[in-house]
């Protein structure tokens, strides 16, 4: 028996159908390890039309619940809500604690991108061990996103998608200021004043070379190692 729900203007509002469609695309998305694009939705549901719709409608549906549909860079994922977040606090707290040097790495990689590892020390004004950006890597939080077009063609690094959905934004544009970082507990209370916190700016591709097929990342971070 389908509810009614009866607005105080007494218009009558029924809750919307769910087709076959929605529900595939729903149970696809909750069962993903990684956000979806459209395309990879298309080719995993036969016969879908009009798929930002859908998703539209669901990210509607679920607007006011314990989780949210969200996009990040086009692509699409379930999340928890922004306002429950500190619900998962707990969880969040048994994952590695970045060190100080890791953290301070972080925002200059995101603040500052694309960015070479010694541009990273030159910012700091400390020189810091192969390990810490091995953490960053592992977290893939961070990853070489080309070579600079400068003599020596040095690695550049940049943040990933992964960092954009565990922060909970949508472009790196989104990042909020340091104050705002600090209060959300989202980097130690005290960084260096030497560290500038910039506006971050979406990435200049014509700055970048892409890398080459055969670059593996342990060459990559031994030979930006050399190059300094």
């Amino acid at each position: 028996m389908i509810k009614k729900i009866v607005k105080k203007n007494n218009v009558v509002k029924f809750p919307r159908t769910i087709s076959k469609i929605d529900r595939q695309v729903e149970a696809i998305l909750f069962s993903a390890s990684e956000p979806l694009d459209v395309e990879t939705i298309e080719k995993r549901v036969p016969n879908i039309n009009n798929v930002i719709k859908i998703l539209e409608n669901i990210q509607l549906d679920y607007k006011n619940r314990g989780i949210n549909l969200i996009c990040t860079r086009n692509k699409w994922s379930f999340r928890t809500a922004e306002d429950l977040s500190k619900l998962m606090a707990l969880q969040k707290s048994t994952q590695r604690k970045l060190s100080k040097a890791a953290t301070e790495t972080l925002a200059i990689i995101a603040y500052h991108q694309p960015v070479t590892r010694a541009e990273v020390e030159d910012i700091r004004g400390v020189q810091f061990s192969p390990g810490t950006l091995d953490v960053l890597l592992e977290l893939e939080w961070v990853k070489p996103i080309g070579r600079k077009k400068t003599p020596g063609s040095p690695i550049i690094y940049g943040t990933t998608e992964k960092f954009l959905v565990y922060f909970g934004i949508e472009n790196i544009t989104d990042l909020p200021g340091l104050e705002e970082l600090k209060s959300a507990g989202l980097l130690e209370s005290r960084l260096p004043t030497s560290i500038d916190i910039k506006s971050p700016e979406e990435i200049d591709e014509s700055q970048i070379d892409p890398l080459a097929e055969d670059d593996t990342l342990e060459d990559m971070i031994a030979g930006s190692i050399e190059d300094e």
